[in-house]
């Protein structure tokens, strides 16, 4: 006779979940925070639990701050625009009302980006001859500034050029056969690839062309293992990712990049990939003191035709924000008003 496996608590439950999970008391302080809480939060339970919910999340707007503050509340909303320390993300957020117990309340929370980052597949699966007409640009443009410099003075110490040129062109086919495959639901296979590896080639392709006086500064954290994705694609991201803040800070005072990457312990992310969470520790960051992107636009950067660009296409984020989801990956924009910078960041998982 078989025996039924007991059914989990329901703390294990909740601990399961995709998205973050606090149940506030009457006076709004937190009593219970699930793991994709702390995730979010960048904070662990221990830290949470006591201290008030609005004094750790700012609201933005202020008629949703103040319903919020209403223990009788009830609230769904979509791409709220919250404050988490220096961190500004845009959040899908209930506020639950515990009838049986007057004044408490349950409050979920996920990353409104992460959330809306599957819904265009299929737009930009359709595009892609369009896309890749795009994307043919950056890298003949690399192409071209190289085959200057060859033009100019072969010898020895130019060698490493004609050595960029035979990969851009390897990479460029890869690219066709990728854009014509990027309407399918299977993506490219991943695998163990190194960082600083993809980071530095993509670095030189950009500095092969015109960098209009534009300074990039690296930041590397140089005991990263290796993350789990496809190196090609992760070269293209970063090229786009490159060539978008270049443009972007080229009319600054003192334009400047900054790539960045480091171990997010205290901020581990989890997106739901496929039915399972993914741990995502491994940041890269992108960053440019340029003006930055009009807020109207923020919600919808990494959706196809939008653009801030006066001849931009609209397709260059999209097809990032779809490669690092095929990495099973997460992309996300930030605006630091007060830093002056404008940041990418993408987070990976370490491979195993």
């Amino acid at each position: 006779m078989s025996t039924q496996a007991p059914a989990p608590s329901a703390q294990a439950q909740i601990a399961g979940l995709s998205f973050a999970v606090m149940l506030i008391d009457p006076d709004g302080v937190i009593r219970e925070a699930n793991p994709v809480a702390e995730d979010l939060l960048g904070a662990s339970a221990r830290r949470l639990i006591g201290q008030n919910w609005l004094e750790i999340i700012e609201v933005l707007e202020k008629p949703t701050a103040e319903r919020l503050r209403s223990s009788e509340a009830r609230l769904t909303a979509r791409g709220l625009a919250i404050r988490i320390g220096d961190r500004q993300i845009s959040v899908n957020l209930t506020l639950s009302p515990l009838a049986a117990h007057p004044g408490w309340r349950v409050i979920t929370m996920s990353d409104a980006q992460s959330d809306r980052l599957g819904e265009d597949d299929h737009a930009v699966g359709l595009r892609g001859p369009a896309i890749l007409a795009h994307e043919i640009k950056n890298p003949l443009a690399a192409i071209r500034g190289a085959g200057q410099l060859l033009a100019r003075k072969l010898g020895e110490e130019d060698r490493h050029l004609t050595t960029l040129i035979a990969e851009e062109v390897d990479r460029i086919a890869g690219l066709i056969d990728r854009m014509q495959r990027l309407g399918r639901e299977q993506p490219e296979p991943n695998a163990p690839v190194n960082l600083h590896h993809a980071i530095r080639r993509a670095c030189e392709v950009i500095t092969a062309g015109d960098m209009a006086g534009v300074r990039l500064r690296e930041e590397f954290d140089p005991s990263l293992p290796p993350v789990r994705a496809n190196g090609e694609a992760l070269v293209q991201v970063l090229i786009n990712l490159l060539a978008n803040a270049r443009d972007a800070c080229a009319g600054a005072e003192k334009p400047e990049i900054t790539i960045r990457t480091r171990f997010v312990s205290g901020l581990v992310l989890n997106v739901v990939r496929l039915g399972r969470p993914v741990k995502l520790p491994i940041e890269i960051s992108v960053c440019d003191n340029g003006p930055g992107i009009d807020p109207a636009l923020g919600d919808h950067i990494f959706e196809p035709f939008v653009t801030s660009k006066k001849n931009g296409q609209g397709l260059g984020l999209a097809l990032v924000a779809k490669l690092v989801r095929d990495m099973e990956g997460r992309i996300s924009y930030e605006r630091n008003e007060k830093a002056g910078q404008t940041c990418f960041r993408i987070h990976l998982a370490q491979a195993k």
